[in-house]
């Protein structure tokens, strides 16, 4: 396994100065019908009410602000659809072109989205890591840049302006949990909490039918699966990336899977006390807290709501 990144808290505060306002300072509350149905006090951080719907833009602003007058162009990435659709938004303001490789059998909103910003969108292979690995061999043949989400630190980074408003609330939390797809997301946010708040927990959330980052993260050595099987496409993470999983071994306390079944429970309630329909991947996290809530008793916790892309199939 790769030596972990240098992700840095002096970037992950630079970031916020840089990262499109339309991302920043989303709402984070307690909400009583959520810590009634968890069983005990839960602060949710709404993520997806943003013109890509979901936190995605604040890690491709600030790769964009980076690297925009240097890394050739077009653009090439992979995405299940909402980093690609962070990373066109960006792009867009510097004019910079961005092709996105996405899955035959992707969500087919997160596909019509990324077009309509802008994107060229090939679909090529099975699921996200298959169109990942045609990215990359193109990107290469070509010369471009190849952005891999999970891999290159200023996504992370960028990703990591959550947790510094997170640490804002007036109360210390107990945990955070947080929606495990590439990693990014977690690592980001672990970096800068256990900088500056280490006695709060960092916990990553995923789905029993993508185990591959669970089951890396607890043997500390990148595993693949050979399938997955799970509605949340978001955290639907086949491959590992490797410089993501030595990052989680260092800033990531625990990882705990749930069934898309208390996913779907996830997706429902908080369809009814938030009033806002979230995709799998910004349910997990609730789900996770449901289903381990034995281990939050009496405890302030925080979710990330990571994104609402839903399929209208």
């Amino acid at each position: 396994m790769p030596k972990s990144p240098d992700i840095s808290i002096e970037r992950i505060a630079q970031a916020r100065e840089h990262i499109d306002p339309v991302f920043l300072n989303t709402p984070q509350f307690e909400n009583n019908l959520l810590s009634q149905w968890v069983g005990t006090s839960v602060i949710v951080k709404v993520e997806c009410l943003n013109p890509v719907r979901s936190f995605k833009g604040r890690g491709a602003c600030y790769y964009t602000h980076l690297l925009k007058d240097t890394a050739p162009q077009p653009w090439i990435c992979a995405s299940a659809g909402n980093f690609g659709q962070g990373l066109v938004y960006a792009a867009n303001k510097h004019k910079i072109p961005v092709l996105v490789y996405a899955s035959v059998n992707a969500n087919s909103f997160k596909i019509s989205q990324m077009r309509a910003l802008g994107a060229e969108v090939r679909l090529i292979g099975n699921d996200f890591d298959d169109a990942k690995e045609a990215g990359r061999e193109y990107a290469d043949l070509k010369g471009l840049t190849f952005i891999e989400d999970g891999r290159d630190t200023p996504i992370t980074e960028g990703a990591g302006t959550i947790a510094t408003e997170l640490l804002e609330w007036p109360e210390p939390l107990a945990a955070v949990i947080i929606p495990v797809g590439n990693g990014a997301l977690i690592n980001g946010v672990g970096t800068w909490i256990k900088s500056h708040s280490p006695e709060t927990l960092v916990i990553g959330a995923g789905a029993e039918g993508a185990p591959a980052m669970e089951y890396s993260f607890r043997t500390q050595n990148v595993r693949s699966s050979e399938t997955i099987s799970t509605f949340a496409d978001g955290i639907a993470t086949r491959i590992p990336v490797p410089e993501a999983i030595a990052t989680m071994t260092n800033v990531v306390d625990d990882m705990y899977l749930v069934n898309d079944q208390l996913i779907y429970q996830a997706v429902d309630i908080i369809e009814e006390s938030l009033g806002i329909k979230v995709e799998g991947a910004g349910a997990v996290s609730l789900a996770v807290a449901k289903a381990f809530s034995n281990k939050f008793i009496g405890k302030r916790i925080a979710l990330v709501i990571s994104g609402n892309n839903v399929s209208k199939g």
